[in-house]
């Protein structure tokens, strides 16, 4: 697998491209030579997810290309090598992005839906031995860990999204055709609003 990974600032959109041509003379390959065009669809930062999904979309346009959307949360899961995830990403806004996520033979089982949650009213989950992943841990270590009382074996607090995993977890799905048309890629932004008005501060 190659991969390039960069704390990009407000830059996303000028770096991207060039780092995916320069992948790709790595490899050999040209675009319309792979199987499908996979991204982070979120949820995550509004920006983040509209330069991901737009560019997926024009470069698999381009290419005639299928593409499919990752759940941030699930390649969160996937990062971490363990087969039962609570994964959490700061929402900012005193929220986490949360999702939980069994591992089988067939992949990932989610257990509780990605949602929008103030970290106190994370969604209860059965069982111990989870392993808690991810930004929103980091940030809301000891109320996690109490609304868990227990239940988590290990914590992951520092990790992120990445390339690498949603590639994996899209792999098996464009190697047996599947996919979708670019025309109907859209981000997962749970959270419809960013600001509140002046009458709801």
């Amino acid at each position: 697998m190659l991969a390039r990974e960069l704390l990009a600032g407000q830059r996303h959109s000028e770096l991207i491209l060039p780092l995916l041509q320069e992948m790709l003379e790595e490899a050999g390959l040209t675009l319309a030579q792979l199987n499908g065009i996979a991204f982070g669809a979120g949820p995550g930062s509004f920006t983040g997810l509209r330069i991901a999904c737009g560019v997926a979309q024009g470069l698999a346009f381009g290419a005639n290309l299928p593409v499919l959307g990752i759940c941030t949360l699930e390649a969160l899961a996937q990062q971490t090598g363990d087969d039962s995830v609570i994964a959490a990403l700061d929402a900012r806004m005193g929220e986490i992005y949360h999702a939980a996520y069994t591992k089988s033979a067939d992949g990932w089982q989610v257990v509780s839906e990605p949602s929008l949650c103030p970290p106190q009213q994370a969604p209860l989950l059965p069982g111990d031995n989870w392993t808690g992943c991810g930004g929103g841990f980091a940030k809301y270590d000891e109320v996690l860990r109490s609304r868990y009382h227990g239940c988590i074996g290990r914590i992951a607090g520092n990790l992120s999204p990445r390339a690498q995993e949603v590639a994996q977890l899209a792999a098996p799905s464009f190697a047996g055709g599947l996919g979708i048309d670019p025309a109907d890629a859209a981000p997962l932004y749970i959270r419809n609003k960013v600001a509140l008005k002046e009458a709801e501060r």
